[in-house]
């Protein structure tokens, strides 16, 4: 075979190369797309050096569109968590006692729901309630704050709203377990006309300064004869009232008058205080929740001294009673001057109770102490037993005994003959009057 024919040899191989790993490989393959010049000779390589991207041009590459975030995991577990299934929610309770009538809702664990019906308490056609069916009813109305702060003092007062009422809430632990009240309170206030109030309450509220005091037991309705008359002085006079309540029950829309609400704990820490600094924001009337010590009535009798209009609840039947109660929080050095202070600065108490009527409703009777000429000195002599033969001789001066209120309800047929025995504080002196003795 000739050399011609001879044939070509393969080229030689390249030399072999070292191992490359995959992230030398890219950035020698980015060096060559960048265009990097070999070294004349052998080949040589660049350190790598971190991969840098460019962006991308939507219309080159599209992007898919970003994936929608989850929804937020709730605060708080649901209103419903832990409820037991034969048990309603709370709104259903509280709008069931709405319409029906009733003025408190009481619940408790291991115990069935009840409510009460016009002074009367009427057990619900439920099971008895677990802790679960109880803790969830809570949080439809608290938040977790406020629950913990229950769990820590074993007690909770607040108020919360329905787009129907307003409730007060009272929450409370016992031998059973934890248990509540709520009080239902209506967002309409009810004029003292509805309420069929006598005349002398406008005139009391008529009053430009002094002392008010409206008492009776739990759920006579004090509340709702105060409402009454705040709202009758905002309707007929140009006036600056501050209202200090734990909590704030019925809620005022300001007309003739300026109505400023406060609420303890919520926008005061201490009862007090707040009634001291309203002394400062140019009141003329200050509504007091309640008289509940020695401190608070020093500061309204002040008040009340100083041209300012107090009005105030205490726990008391009776008007004299009411009397003896304040005097009883000071000792005895101090009673002679307190005495004075009280003859200077009252403008009435009221005393009020209600009734069941034989409609099956309710009605208020009323005793009434104004506080004439006569009447101061008898506060500062402490003659409480003549300051009661007054009363029931001062009908033109708008005063009445709870026992003529009772009979004018008797003679009304509103009420029955045993409902006045029952009611009456002297049984023996009612008996008499519906006997035509006296």
């Amino acid at each position: 075979m000739t050399q011609s024919q001879r044939p070509s040899l393969p080229p030689l191989p390249p030399p072999p190369m070292p191992p490359v790993n995959d992230f030398e490989e890219t950035n020698m393959d980015l060096m060559d797309m960048e265009g990097i010049p070999e070294a004349s000779g052998s080949t040589q390589f660049m350190p790598a050096s971190p991969i840098m991207k460019e962006p991308q041009s939507p219309v080159e590459a599209p992007t898919r569109p970003p994936m929608p975030a989850p929804p937020p995991l709730p605060a708080t577990p649901p209103k419903s968590f832990g409820r037991s299934p034969d048990q309603p929610s709370l709104a259903e309770l509280i709008r069931h006692a709405f319409d029906e009538g009733f003025s408190d809702v009481h619940l408790g664990v291991g115990e069935k729901p009840r409510m009460r019906d016009r002074g009367e308490m009427t057990i619900l056609e439920y099971p008895e309630v677990d802790e679960n069916t109880f803790m969830s009813w809570l949080r439809e109305i608290l938040k977790e704050d406020e629950i913990q702060r229950f769990k820590k003092e074993l007690e909770f007062d607040g108020a919360t709203q329905y787009e129907f009422a307003r409730v007060r809430i009272n929450i409370f632990d016992s031998l059973r377990g934890p248990g509540m009240v709520l009080r239902l309170i209506p967002l309409k206030i009810l004029t003292m006309e509805q309420l069929r109030l006598p005349m002398i309450f406008k005139d009391i509220s008529d009053s430009h300064k002094g002392l008010i005091l409206v008492t009776g037991p739990t759920g006579s309705g004090k509340s709702t004869t105060m409402a009454a008359m705040v709202d009758y002085i905002n309707k007929e006079h140009p006036k600056h009232i501050i209202t200090i309540e734990d909590p704030v029950e019925f809620v005022h829309q300001s007309r003739r008058s300026l109505i400023k609400q406060r609420e303890v704990g919520m926008h005061t820490l201490k009862f007090d205080n707040a009634l001291k600094a309203s002394l400062r924001e140019d009141p003329d009337i200050i509504l007091v929740g309640e008289m509940r010590d020695k401190e608070t009535v020093n500061t309204a009798l002040k008040a009340a001294q100083t041209g300012h209009l107090v009005m105030g609840t205490l726990h008391t039947n009776s008007a004299v009673k009411t009397l003896e109660r304040i005097l009883s929080l000071y000792n005895a050095e101090e009673r002679e001057a307190m005495r004075v202070a009280i003859a200077e600065s009252l403008v009435a108490i009221i005393a009020q109770g209600l009734c069941r009527t034989t409609d099956g409703k309710r009605a208020a009777y009323h005793d009434i102490l104004i506080n004439t000429e006569t009447v101061k000195d008898y506060i500062i002599q402490g003659k409480n037993d003549e300051i009661l033969e007054l009363m029931k001789d001062g009908e033109f001066d708008g005063m009445i005994t709870t026992n003529q209120a009772l009979f004018n309800l008797y003679q009304e047929g509103r009420i029955t003959e045993e409902t006045a025995l029952e009611l009456s504080p002297t049984p023996n002196e009612i008996a008499m009057m519906l006997r035509g003795r006296i």
